[in-house]
């Protein structure tokens, strides 16, 4: 979830009373499960963790609906999940108790490929988008400790803003294998760059690889928002991963969230 102007819309809470909804139903009726907090009023930084836990997780597990989920993955050790904002918008959340992209977690040997899985969960922003969406048309977006409501770590699955996907593809030459400055300004902010030649993200940890860019992003994961955007290098399947450092004292959340369009303008164009 991103703070700032989005902040009420996107905040989350569980519902008051159970419900159910068959499976084939999940993907339209999951996020009206998720109550909007009133002006004003804070999110419960645990809603999205007591859904996945009390609702979605039991649900699979005794009934064979992953409802309100869209899917529940118990093997794999994730959910997707509908977002209440915009008609295409999903989250991949494990099921594991993990607070957000600060956490070590994330860097330790053997974590699971929750990017490949949040990757491979675009079939859904797919299914419901207006018209067709290339592979650069779509991103994974993680917000930073100070850009989110949530304490459950939590990937937005979702098109990129039209303008984000020009400057991309007009810039392909200024990314290499190494991080490096992006040489413009992405929704009003200064991002590093670096590409992945790769069809998927299996293998790959992305956050390793914002880790190992320098000894202040390992020290201060939390402050640090990624995004993976899809892409083509001289006809190449692969992907540009984005980071920006948080400064709040600046305006700056660290959303990389602010990077894509819960509208999906680039569908209703059919570009």
């Amino acid at each position: 979830m991103m703070r700032g102007e989005k902040q009420t819309r996107t905040a989350k809470r569980s519902a008051r009373r159970r419900r159910r909804f068959p499976a084939a139903g999940a993907v339209v009726f999951g996020c009206l499960l998720l109550a909007l907090a009133l002006p004003g009023q804070a999110a419960n930084p645990n809603a999205l963790w007591n859904i996945l836990r009390n609702e979605c997780v039991p649900d699979q597990q005794q009934h064979g609906s992953p409802a309100p989920c869209t899917l529940v993955d118990l093997s794999g050790g994730y959910v997707v999940l509908k977002d209440l904002v915009g008609a295409t918008q999903f989250l991949v959340l494990p099921t594991a108790r993990i607070s957000g992209i600060e956490s070590p977690q994330l860097l330790a040997p053997g974590v699971p490929d929750y990017m490949e899985d949040a990757w491979a969960a675009r079939r859904f922003v797919r299914a419901r988008a207006p018209g067709p969406l290339g592979r650069d048309d779509l991103s994974l977006a993680i917000n930073s400790l100070y850009g989110r409501t949530q304490n459950q770590f939590h990937i937005h699955v979702d098109c990129l803003k039209p303008e984000v996907r020009a400057a991309l593809r007009d810039s392909h030459s200024a990314i290499s294998d190494q991080w490096r400055r992006f040489p413009v300004l992405l929704a009003g902010h200064s991002y590093m760059a670096r590409r992945l030649l790769s069809r998927d993200l299996s293998g790959t940890n992305p956050f390793l690889l914002l880790a190992e860019s320098s000894p202040d992003a390992r020290a201060h994961m939390g402050a640090f928002t990624l995004v993976v955007a899809g892409a083509f290098f001289a006809g190449r399947p692969g992907f540009v991963l984005l980071a920006d450092r948080a400064d709040p004292e600046r305006g700056n959340f660290g959303s990389g969230e602010s990077l894509q369009d819960h509208a999906c303008a680039l569908a209703r164009r059919g570009s």
